[in-house]
């Protein structure tokens, strides 16, 4: 899996309202950041945006699929990201509200600690 630099480069514009938007690749694809926190995941097509329990219901109602990927076993793997509905392709404002669903999540998450 690769990821799309030019959808990093249209995220990074359309969301430099909310924070300041950097990536880091990561398996293939690529993880964005605002301002540390991590809110989104970009492949070679697509950006999915962090989701949880609580917003899960706002996803599901815009018909937003989950992040998969095919694990070592061959098992179909799901994470707490949601593909980003078509607007936010070509709509800064529509990419913003998103992102913040995508950012509220992330506040909302634990806390990981580093090993030690």
């Amino acid at each position: 899996m690769a990821f799309d630099s030019g959808l990093i480069d249209w995220a990074r514009e359309a969301l430099e309202p909310l924070g300041t938007i950097t990536h880091r690749p990561m398996m293939g694809a690529a993880v964005l950041y605002c301002d540390g926190l991590v809110f989104a995941v970009v492949d070679e097509e697509s950006i999915y945006f962090k989701n949880d329990k609580v917003s899960a219901p706002v996803w599901d109602e815009a018909g937003c699929p989950p992040f998969t990927f095919t694990g070592k076993d061959g098992e179909t793997v799901s994470m707490n990201y949601r593909r980003a509905p078509d607007e936010v392709y070509d709509d800064a404002e529509a990419m913003q509200r998103w992102a913040a669903l995508a950012l509220e999540a992330s506040q909302r998450a634990p806390i990981k600690r580093k090993r030690r």
